[in-house]
């Protein structure tokens, strides 16, 4: 079958359309490749921009002057009919204003599209990774906060239950009974990462009555806790509050020391106080660090739903917190798989 002259010309204009974007695609990749991988790496670490600006301006330039050699030398004795005038390369380099006007527009125009692409992934890329890190160091943190239980606790408490021993005391029983429900619940029951809150305020109870057992009669502890329903936080977060009053305000007040506790639940706001006092002067740098810890904590668990703020008046130590549950990862969970059982 023979093509006519129609079909000839169209068959030409084809190819000669195929070669104008041959040669567009291929300097557009040159030009990306040179703003994306050597440019704007350079621009983000520089310390100065006179170098990078200047690197910029010669590459741009050799780039756009090559895309006119092709063009003269190339593209036009390919696709024009001779005879016809034709550049030489010193007159296309020495063409800056058309090499301005025309080619730098030409060449670069998708290069910044494909630059910013680039660009926005690997910042993508970045954040997801940076995520993935802070993911792990969470997960790690979380596991340091669970086995943060002060050993001097242990080692006094076991003390003072064997001191009640020796004395035949009655409270004995009991006091080994607290110990294991807090050791069955630190080490066994805290390995998911929500707890239901009534554990934690049992939790609390026989941490409280096991500190009773070491200060005696001059500590004065309160604890008053309301919830409208059992529901499900983060363990050991309020044992850690607890248990930093005990060590920088009982441990520390020789006279008699006072700690008020306060937890209420309502409506899935939840609010945890804690009192404590101190002697002048020795509110220690240790009890701002473990504040920071357990801040440090809650950004990981609930991001912007949670609010810690500490304040000192008249010798007391207060520390109060606030948590939104309402909009918690677990509810979250929870409504999803509700929705998709009842659909």
């Amino acid at each position: 079958m023979f093509l006519n002259r129609y079909d000839i010309d169209e068959y030409h204009d084809f190819h000669k359309i195929l070669i104008r974007h041959a040669y567009y695609i291929s300097f557009t990749i040159v030009s990306s490749y040179f703003l994306t991988y050597l440019i704007i790496p350079k621009l983000i670490t520089a310390k100065t921009y006179y170098l990078v600006t200047f690197y910029f301006l010669i590459g741009s330039y050799i780039i756009c002057v090559c895309s006119r050699i092709v063009v003269v030398h190339v593209l036009e004795p390919f696709l024009r009919t001779a005879p016809f005038g034709q550049e030489t390369v010193l007159e296309i380099a020495m063409d800056v204003p058309k090499l301005i006007t025309h080619y730098f527009p030409l060449t670069f125009s998708a290069a910044w599209i494909f630059a910013f692409i680039k660009l926005i992934k690997e910042q993508y890329a970045a954040q997801q990774h940076k995520f993935s890190l802070e993911k792990e160091r969470a997960e790690t943190e979380l596991k340091a906060l669970k086995a943060q239980l002060n050993p001097h606790f242990l080692f006094n408490t076991l003390n003072n239950i064997y001191s009640l021993s020796l004395m035949n005391s009655p409270v004995t029983s009991k006091s080994i009974a607290r110990l294991s429900e807090i050791l069955d619940h630190v080490l066994y029951r805290c390995n998911g990462r929500y707890v239901s809150l009534s554990a934690e305020i049992t939790l609390i109870k026989n941490y409280i009555e096991l500190e009773k057992l070491r200060y005696g009669e001059r500590l004065v502890v309160n604890f008053r806790h309301t919830i409208d329903h059992d529901t499900v936080i983060a363990p050991l977060i309020l044992l850690s509050l607890v248990e930093n009053a005990f060590k920088h305000g009982a441990g520390e007040d020789i006279g008699q020391p006072v700690i008020n506790i306060d937890l209420k639940l309502v409506n899935n706001h939840f609010r945890f106080t804690v009192l404590n006092s101190f002697m002048p002067g020795r509110e220690k740098e240790e009890n701002r660090i473990g504040i920071n810890n357990i801040t440090r904590q809650l950004r990981l668990l609930y991001p912007e739903e949670h609010d810690l703020s500490t304040t000192t008046y008249d010798n007391i130590f207060v520390v109060l917190l606030h948590i939104n549950l309402n909009n918690s990862t677990y509810l979250k969970d929870k409504r999803y798989e509700s929705k998709v059982s009842f659909s």
